[in-house]
């Protein structure tokens, strides 16, 4: 049980981070720091490379979430 709720702040943070980086990846490249502060506007354009970062480090944090529902609704 505890090996489950150490794996889920692994996950969701770690994704956090991953997610962060491909944002810093795209800004670093593109310097289009106006896109990442309206990030309800669809005006980021990833290249491949940035996409699969960006798309993991979500996915990550969304297992994290769905581990955390269910470790608590397992107790």
């Amino acid at each position: 049980m505890y090996l489950l709720v150490i794996l889920e702040q692994i996950l969701f943070w770690g994704g956090l981070i991953v997610f962060l980086v491909s944002l810093a990846m795209y800004a670093g490249r593109t310097k289009d720091f106006k896109s990442l502060l309206m990030f309800w506007q669809p005006t980021i354009e990833f290249n491949p490379k940035e996409f699969k970062i960006n798309r993991t480090g979500m996915t990550m944090m969304i297992v994290g979430l769905a581990l955390r529902l269910a470790v608590n609704f397992i107790v």
